[in-house]
């Protein structure tokens, strides 16, 4: 009876592997408890982790309140943006109305005086308008363009074809964006 040999020689082996496989097996002391130096390391590991962990959730609640402030502070900074937006113009301005209340307020005006005084105001107004990037535009003789000029007549004159023979009202550019078109005459050539 070779075959049971093996069985005979262990039967501990035999008992533990059917013990554990109904759940009965003994506990050895390796597995029911650490050793003593293996249970305070885990001890530090886990509260080094605990700290790491709430570290790591003070600064992410602080970036979020950054954002927040960041995101807030801009919006306010948006609306006084639009809020306060002609503030240099209405500044310039001013000069413009005071010298218009003053021509008023003048009793004895001779026509002279008041010429003069429309003048000085009208450079006034226009050193705003150049303080605040706007421009005239008169364009007699160029080409016309629809972007930029309005037509109200076409006439036959002398010259090219859709070029612009005279401006009823000047046309308004703020930078390099049209604020009113020019009110134009465009010609249409001369007829044969």
């Amino acid at each position: 009876m070779q075959e049971n040999k093996p069985y005979a020689e262990a039967p501990e082996v035999l008992l533990q592997a059917t013990a554990e496989q109904s759940g009965n097996a003994p506990q050895s002391e390796t597995a029911a408890e650490p050793t003593g130096d293996r249970m305070p390391s885990l001890e530090e590991s886990l509260r080094q982790a605990e700290l790491k962990a709430a570290e790591h959730h003070d600064a992410w609640l602080r970036a979020k309140a950054e954002g927040e402030n960041i995101r807030r502070r801009a919006q306010e900074d948006i609306a006084k943006a639009s809020k306060f937006a002609a503030e240099k113009f209405a500044n310039a301005m001013l000069p413009v109305k005071d010298s218009l209340e003053a021509a008023l307020a003048t009793e004895n005006q001779t026509i002279e005086s008041l010429r003069e005084g429309v003048e000085l105001t009208l450079k006034q107004l226009a050193a705003a308008f150049q303080t605040a990037g706007v421009t005239d535009e008169n364009p007699v003789g160029s080409k016309f363009d629809p972007n930029r000029h309005q037509a109200i007549a076409m006439i036959e004159a002398d010259g090219e074809p859709n070029t612009v023979v005279s401006v009823l009202q000047k046309g308004y550019m703020l930078h390099e964006r049209v604020l009113r078109p020019a009110m134009v005459t465009v010609s249409k050539g001369k007829s044969a």
